[in-house]
């Protein structure tokens, strides 16, 4: 078993006891990302960021610990890109002024945001121009901003997706909102297609990382078969656009 696998499945034992179940999924953390007790306070931390505070276009996964995230940037008017699903349906955008006032803890549900916000395509998010923050759930992290997700590698691709249109740089500010039993106090390696994150947001702590070098860059389509591509529409532009068969 590999060294992710073990560490989450040694999270998800922690998690059962301050994770908030999911409707659709319950307690089966292999399918999403909880929302967890506390998170209102982890979220303060990122609320407090610079980054937060200036950000004209924001990303952010459709995880459940994000939710009250997206509520925020909502309620502050900051235009939001987020995807569906494990990508299955793209990307959604949500303009500042797509959510009537009072509205706004529905439209942070994936299935609110899926009522206001309009489906879009890379080359309509690249006519927005670049994300100045983006925000991630995850299933553990270390320390040292080794992110570990459900094990399916979506935001890989996202980001993979969005540094090969310069949507996002290696100096774009990337955080990650977890638990305090999410986060793994030891340094890990990082693979080729880790994506580090630079702030780490708990309901008790921000932890700051320092990376010791640039993020990957691109999609990596040597490590994708042919069905992967085709299963996920906005990879498939993207191949389309880059010659890939």
């Amino acid at each position: 078993m590999s060294q992710s696998r073990i560490t989450r499945q040694r999270i998800w034992e922690r998690l059962k006891g301050v994770a908030r179940a999911d409707t659709r999924f319950h307690m089966n953390f292999a399918d999403f990302i909880p929302d967890f007790d506390g998170v209102e306070a982890a979220t303060d931390r990122i609320e407090a960021l610079a980054a937060f505070r200036g950000c004209r276009l924001a990303f952010v996964t459709p995880d459940n610990s994000t939710t009250e995230l997206r509520r925020r940037l909502i309620a502050a008017r900051v235009p939001m890109v987020t995807a569906t699903y494990n990508i299955q349906r793209g990307f959604l955008y949500l303009a500042p002024d797509a959510v009537p006032e009072g509205a706004e803890p529905y439209a942070a549900w994936l299935d609110g945001i899926e009522h206001f916000a309009k489906p879009v395509t890379l080359e309509d998010i690249a006519a927005l121009g670049r994300f100045d923050f983006m925000a991630t759930g995850a299933s553990a992290v270390s320390v040292d901003g080794v992110r570990f997700g459900k094990g399916h590698g979506f935001f890989d691709l996202e980001w993979g997706m969005f540094t090969d249109l310069g949507l996002a740089l290696d100096t774009t500010p990337v955080a990650a909102i977890v638990h305090d039993v999410q986060v793994v106090e030891d340094h890990l390696q990082m693979n080729e297609t880790d994506i580090p994150v630079d702030l780490i947001a708990t309901p008790t702590r921000l932890i700051r990382v320092e990376r010791p070098g640039r993020r990957p860059r691109g999609v990596k389509w040597e490590l994708l078969t042919t069905q992967e591509i085709q299963q996920i529409p906005p990879l498939s532009e993207l191949a389309r656009i880059r010659g890939v068969a």
